[in-house]
């Protein structure tokens, strides 16, 4: 099983692209910040992650504003055939309710 969710800010995106076929392409950048308990003691974890998505999760994604958290749902793939860099895919999203964009850019 190959399935991650997260949540996270959006801190960047390029301009969207259309593949050969127009199927619309969306690359992010985001950042996530938490405190999780590993082997009954608390990690505080921060760090940046590379994202992509596809089709309409794309033309929706490209909509939110810069700063806004998100809970992304997808699966992890390597960037190209030749990389050994991860990148989450992100088929699915939503907005946490009650939650305001973090000027920071990190969330929980």
């Amino acid at each position: 099983m190959n399935r991650v969710r997260i949540r996270a800010a959006l801190q960047g995106r390029d301009a969207l692209r259309r593949t050969p076929a127009g199927i619309p392409v969306l690359e992010l950048e985001m950042t996530h910040a938490s405190t999780v308990v590993e082997a009954g003691m608390e990690r505080n974890l921060a760090f940046a992650f590379e994202a992509l998505a596809v089709g309409e999760v794309a033309l929706r994604l490209e909509r939110v504003e810069l700063g806004a958290l998100v809970e992304v749902e997808g699966f992890l793939a390597l960037r190209s055939r030749r990389s050994t860099r991860l990148r989450v895919h992100v088929t699915e999203f939503e907005r946490p309710a009650g939650i305001a964009p973090q000027a920071t850019g990190q969330g929980n």
